[in-house]
């Protein structure tokens, strides 16, 4: 991810409309599916600017970040984050069963993870018996855009591919689905767009001010939290995956 993402990231991430539905979805699958109890330990592994942390995670556990970033982790600090640590989600710097849940948003499709099955099998190690990872991924290589340049992607993902990843680490899949769905009209707009004119280098789609629009996005997204955590969407931008380590290896 370029560096100026991370600030960009710290700076709208408690407002914009993308995050905010975002949490809104990833609450309903985690109140469904886990269980927090006194103890409870939660992994945020490529935790970024640490939005994530310092708000709703906490409520699920008790929550230590890394991320491989030091300038991702600065950030988390400014929020007073303390339990962070310096490491690659390909290589977790913690013992086997250390945690309740693991989660990753938007992190294993980057280029600073060259191989997404190792890092799942690193989540898998790292979770007791029983445990969840839950993950968010970018849908679809054919929308990819100057956002991906941006933020370093190296591979977007289908239901199927990230079905099949977590059933070669280990882990039993409880719900795969697409997010984003409602508002997947306007993105493919804004793709095809960007062939025809071009964006500045280096820019992303958190740097596009929707304005007004924030507020409506934010719930036409966060109307999709029941969908997401209980039926599952045929399509969307994101990739929504909660997995459970087995009882017995």
């Amino acid at each position: 991810m370029e560096p100026q993402e991370y600030e960009l990231m710290f700076e709208v991430e408690t407002a914009h409309w993308w995050y905010l539905g975002m949490e809104k979805i990833t609450r309903a699958i985690l109140d469904q599916w886990h269980s927090a109890k006194p103890n409870s330990t939660v992994l945020d592994a490529g935790c970024g600017t640490g939005a994530a942390m310092s708000t709703y995670l906490a409520d699920y556990g008790d929550v230590t970040g890394i991320d491989v970033s030091p300038l991702a982790l600065g950030f988390c600090r400014k929020r007073n984050l303390t339990s962070l640590g310096l490491a690659s989600v390909s290589y977790i710097p913690f013992p086997p069963a250390s945690f309740d849940l693991v989660t990753s948003f938007d992190v294993l499709y980057e280029q600073a993870v060259p191989n997404d099955l190792a890092a799942l099998t690193e989540f898998r190690r790292v979770l007791r018996p029983n445990g969840l990872t839950l993950l968010r991924l970018p849908a679809y290589n054919w929308l990819r855009g100057q956002h991906d340049l941006t933020i370093h992607t190296a591979r977007r993902y289908t239901v199927p591919q990230v079905t099949r990843l977590l059933e070669d680490s280990g882990f039993q899949p409880v719900r795969v689905t697409y997010a984003n769905t409602f508002l997947f009209p306007l993105a493919l707009a804004k793709r095809l767009l960007e062939r025809i004119f071009p964006p500045a280098p280096a820019s992303s789609d958190l740097s596009v001010n929707v304005g007004r629009l924030n507020g409506l996005f934010k719930h036409i997204l966060a109307s999709e939290a029941f969908f997401v955590s209980r039926i599952g969407l045929p399509f969307g931008l994101s990739v929504i995956a909660l997995a459970r380590k087995p009882q017995t290896a």
